[in-house]
């Protein structure tokens, strides 16, 4: 298992994971964030089959930050229930893997 995570969560709209990324990124709770095109979402919420265009987010953190990263992440989110979940990452080139603890702090 490598020293590193990424955390997945959608958003409601880009200016959402851009701001929510920023913050991250300035906290160094994320060494990066990959903000990817509208994505279509269905679901089940509250008894009904919903769809909207949600935002999806990578983020790039240390194994030793997801847990708050993620509780980051959730407390700034406008859903109330928003999707953010840690993605073990059992590889990686060493140079992205030093680069990822560097930026984080978690190199120290």
């Amino acid at each position: 298992m490598s020293a590193i995570a990424t955390v997945y969560a959608v958003f409601g709209s880009h200016d959402e994971a851009e701001r929510i990324g920023r913050a991250m990124i300035d906290t160094r709770l994320a060494a990066c964030v990959n903000i990817l095109g509208p994505a279509q979402s269905l679901y089940r919420w509250q008894g009904a089959v919903e769809q909207a265009k949600e935002v999806p987010a990578l983020f790039k953190t240390s194994a030793g930050l997801a847990e708050r990263l993620i509780a980051e992440i959730a407390a700034m989110h406008s859903y109330d229930v928003p999707a953010v979940c840690q993605w073990p990452i059992e590889r990686a080139a060493p140079g992205y893997l030093d680069w990822v603890l560097a930026e984080t702090g978690a190199a120290e």
